[in-house]
C-alpha cells in the first residue's frame, strides 16, 4: 500500500482489492473494494470469468465513482442457492 501512496501522488490513480479490511483500514489506501473471497482469491476461483468480470469492473468503477477520497466500496457475492 506504500507503493499506492506514491504512485498516488504522481497523479495516477489507485485501487485496492481487499479480503482483510481491517488491516486495509490500518493503511488508508484512497480506493479499495472490499471483497468476501477466500484469501490468496481475491477475484473468486480460476476461470470463473463472470466473477472476475464483476469484480475488477467493480474495482475499475472506482475510479471513475466521483465521490471524494477516501471510497470503501463493499462487493459482496451473492451465492446461488
Amino acid at each position: 500500500m506504500l507503493l499506492q501512496s506514491i504512485i498516488e501522488k504522481s497523479g495516477i490513480a489507485t485501487v485496492s482489492i481487499s479480503l482483510l479490511m481491517e488491516v486495509t483500514r490500518k493503511v488508508g489506501p484512497p480506493r479499495v473494494l472490499a471483497v468476501d473471497r477466500p484469501l490468496g482469491f481475491p477475484l473468486g476461483e480460476p476461470r470463473n470469468n463472470e466473477l472476475q468480470r464483476g469484480i475488477m469492473m467493480a474495482a475499475l468503477n472506482l475510479l471513475t465513482d466521483g465521490r471524494s477520497l477516501p471510497i470503501e466500496e463493499d462487493y459482496r457475492v451473492r451465492v446461488p442457492r
